[in-house]
Formats: C-alpha cells, sequence, structure tokens
C-alpha cells in the first residue's frame, strides 16, 4: 500500500485528522470532499461492520480508489447497547451532538449503572487479498453531565476505564492513543506492516 492514495469514506475533519497520523506511512489519505464526491451512501446494515462495508464498497466504486470506511458507536449497557448504530442520530435527524448527550443523559437519569464502550469497525475494499476488517472497542462509564470541550460526539460524557476524565477533557494526544477509532486504525496499520 506505500505510496498509494486511499480514500477515507468521511468528510468528518476529525476522524480524517486521526486516520492519517495513523496510517500516513502507508498511504496518502483522502476524504470524500477531496475526491469530488457528494453522495450520501444509505447506511442500511444491522450492524457496524455491515454499514462499515457497506460504505467502502459503494465509495471504492464511484471513486475508482483503495478504501476504507469505518461505522462507530456508542454502546450502553444499560440501555441494552443503544445508541449503537444509531449513534449519530439518536435523538433524530439531523445528527446533532448537543440533542444526543442531552437525549443520553435523560435516558440514564434513574440509571446508577453507566458502562458503557465505543465501538469501531474498519472495514476495507482494495486491501489485497482478503479486504480484511479491523475492530476496535474502548471500555468506560458515562459522567453524570458534560464535561469538557475537546471533543466531539459522546466525548463530553465518557469517561474511559483508568481514567477520571471524560475525553473531552483529556484531549486529543489520549484519545488518539486509546479511542475505539484509533485502535482499529492502528490494527490496519499493523495489518500493512505485516503485508
Amino acid at each position: 500500500m506505500a505510496n498509494l492514495r486511499w480514500l477515507f469514506a468521511t468528510n468528518n475533519r476529525h476522524k480524517l485528522e486521526e486516520a492519517r497520523e495513523i496510517l500516513a506511512p502507508f498511504a496518502e489519505i483522502c476524504s470524500l470532499e477531496e475526491v469530488g464526491i457528494d453522495v450520501e451512501v444509505e447506511e442500511n446494515g444491522q450492524t457496524f461492520l455491515e454499514n462499515a462495508r457497506i460504505k467502502a464498497e459503494a465509495y471504492s466504486k464511484l471513486s475508482g480508489l483503495p478504501c476504507f470506511a469505518d461505522d462507530s458507536g456508542l454502546c450502553v449497557d444499560a440501555l441494552n447497547g443503544a445508541p449503537g448504530i444509531f449513534s449519530a442520530r439518536y435523538a433524530g435527524e439531523p445528527c446533532h451532538h448537543g440533542h444526543n448527550n442531552a437525549k443520553l443523559l435523560a435516558e440514564l437519569k434513574e440509571s446508577v449503572n453507566r458502562s458503557a464502550h465505543f465501538h469501531c469497525s474498519i472495514a476495507t475494499v482494495g486491501l489485497a487479498p482478503e479486504n480484511p476488517h479491523f475492530e476496535g472497542k474502548v471500555f468506560g462509564q458515562i459522567g453524570w453531565e458534560l464535561s469538557g470541550e475537546k471533543g466531539f460526539g459522546y466525548d463530553p460524557l465518557f469517561i474511559p476505564e483508568s481514567y477520571t476524565q471524560t475525553f473531552a477533557q483529556l484531549g486529543p494526544e489520549i484519545k488518539n492513543r486509546w479511542s475505539h477509532r484509533a485502535l482499529a486504525l492502528n490494527q490496519m496499520a499493523e495489518y500493512l506492516v505485516r503485508s
């Protein structure tokens, strides 16, 4: 994969920066916007991996480039794994992080069980011969209130194991090392080293 151009099926600036930092030794990583794709693919899978695979296959076909895509979300034990694959639009359309966090806090208002984990699945197309996938999980707790301004999504509520602060308080240096997406991307990097 060295010196290749790979499409990361996202326009999320935070995700793109994280992927570029980890995968820079292997390829130039570009976004959907950078290759001129403005098409939204319907994610109708039942799992994170199914949704990631749908995106990777569709955007590889549209771009003609090797592609990888992620699907990720927050799974809360007391909510039977919700919001799960619906994390981005938990409070409805369009995606609004503030509304999602408010809904989550309301749903957990009476719950003493705050256990949760972030899950990320990465699917690849063009990574011969088997188009592998990679999974990352980070476990922790949901806080009782929003804390911190350095993250996005559910970061102001999620306190990873072994820490007393949220991802939004800990900042990108720690999050990029221990996040669910970083873990999956590092698995991808390890695979590429061995290939």
